[in-house]
């Protein structure tokens, strides 16, 4: 089942996108909250898959939310539902997979969650493979943690992303290393000829991209060869990939 939180202060509304969740199979609501701070508090230990949020909330604002809930898991799926469209470019800087205007119809509704269906199943239809770039990174990374530091073949790199609030560093056989480092710290120490900031919070390594798909408006998801984890690209960033390939 797909984990769903809704944060709306209209408990009106929580019930309509509860009734539209009842009725979409493979979604399961394990949490509402009225507020954005209670919002927080509820991901913070729920972990939700996907998140309904409006936009003008008491405590904090769904996109200020947004921001949080991505550096908590960039990967979390996030739906601004709202009457207010003028939030819209706002939502999408904070990469939200789609924008809701009130009142909206609930065809519309269960047509994204298919879509989101979709995208967590990986079932959604792949675009043709990129090109392998013709590059070797060089050398290791020294990483800094709690317990001091490792080592890290960039050879071996895959994908480099923010995760609870943490730069994490994903290695071929499985390998996964948290450092304290930030991601722009992390990315100066790495080779721009094989490694691609390719959102503000991801870096993937170009040898290793096998296809590049659709996730909402203005952004796709990167798969990797190596690794189950992806990535996401924003719109601007995959056409300077595209540039880089010729394509």
């Amino acid at each position: 089942m797909i984990r769903v939180m809704i944060a709306d202060d209209d408990p009106g509304m929580r019930m309509v996108v509860r009734k539209i969740l009842q009725r979409a199979e493979g979604f399961e609501l394990i949490g509402e909250a009225a507020d954005g701070t209670e919002l927080m508090r509820l991901a913070e230990a729920c972990r939700p898959q996907v998140v309904f949020l409006d936009v003008e909330m008491p405590g904090k604002t769904g996109v200020e939310c947004a921001r949080l809930l991505q550096d908590m898991d960039p990967s979390m799926i996030l739906i601004f539902a709202t009457a207010h469209d003028q939030y819209m470019s706002e939502a999408f800087e904070v990469y939200a997979f789609d924008y809701l205007v009130k009142p909206f119809r609930i065809d519309r509704v269960l047509q994204t969650l298919s879509r989101v269906r979709e995208r967590l199943t990986q079932t959604a239809a792949s675009s043709e493979p990129v090109p392998r770039v013709s590059r070797q990174g060089q050398g290791r990374i020294l990483l800094r943690h709690r317990d001091g530091v490792s080592f890290v073949d960039m050879n071996d790199l895959l994908l480099v992303q923010r995760e609870d609030r943490s730069t994490v560093l994903y290695t071929e056989n499985g390998g996964r290393y948290v450092t304290t480092d930030s991601l722009a710290e992390t990315e100066a120490r790495l080779d721009p000829s094989v490694f691609f900031r390719c959102h503000k919070s991801y870096i993937i390594n170009l040898n290793r991209i096998t296809t590049i798909t659709p996730y909402g408006r203005w952004t796709y998801v990167v798969q990797l060869r190596g690794t189950s984890q992806d990535a996401l690209i924003t719109h601007e960033k995959y056409e300077e990939l595209m540039s880089m390939f010729g394509a």
